[in-house]
């Protein structure tokens, strides 16, 4: 069972705890993580494109010509596809889904994968608590710089109105509640810094 040393804001180790080997210790395939990455990419798409057909184009109610006697080809209407400001045949209609099946079980496991990959190549600091007492971007830039990085994925287990407004103009750096950590912001940041407490839920919920 892996080890990990807990740091307190000023990056000292004042201990360690054993992770759960259930989430931090399993087999990575990078092949699942990317599978399971790019349906969750692909359902964020939007799919609003759409074009109108001959019948939602407006005007054309008048016929171009005579059916017969000016030797050119029989038109019925000047929407159709084939003409300028016409309608669009088989275009899209906006209603596509790009959404693809991926259950929970699925997207934790690569969650699973994807923080025992962090934790195999140090990319995970475990830190005792993160509290900053006054509203300021200062404040919070001075943690970083103590645990060597601004551009992190900070993961806690109580988000208040000082941490959040301070490292709000942080570039870089974001603040998430536990639950809301996902696999796009693992895989985004280099590092993750994660509370202790954040770490107990994150074993409770993923193990």
């Amino acid at each position: 069972m892996a080890e990990i040393n807990i740091v307190n804001q000023k990056n000292e180790v004042i201990g360690s705890r054993e992770l759960n080997a259930a989430v931090f210790d399993v087999e990575v395939d990078a092949g699942y993580i990317h599978r399971v990455y790019a349906s969750l990419a692909l359902a964020q798409r939007a799919g609003g494109a759409s074009t109108k057909t001959r019948a939602q184009v407006s005007g054309g109610g008048k016929k171009p010509w005579k059916q017969k006697g000016t030797g050119r080809a029989r038109q019925g209407s000047t929407r159709s596809a084939q003409w300028r400001h016409g309608g669009v045949a088989h275009g899209p209609r906006g209603e596509s889904s790009f959404t693809s099946r991926v259950n929970r079980k699925e997207r934790r496991l690569a969650t699973r994968m994807v923080l025992t990959d962090a934790v195999r190549n140090d990319r995970i600091t475990v830190l005792n608590t993160l509290d900053i007492t006054e509203a300021k971007t200062k404040a919070f830039v001075e943690v970083a710089q103590a645990l060597s990085t601004t551009a992190a994925l900070y993961v806690v287990s109580e988000l208040t109105r000082e941490v959040e407004l301070s490292a709000r103009n942080v570039i870089g750096a974001k603040v998430v509640l536990e639950g809301q950590m996902n696999l796009h912001d693992l895989m985004k940041y280099n590092r993750v810094i994660v509370t202790e407490a954040a770490l107990e839920k994150i074993e409770g919920y993923l193990s």
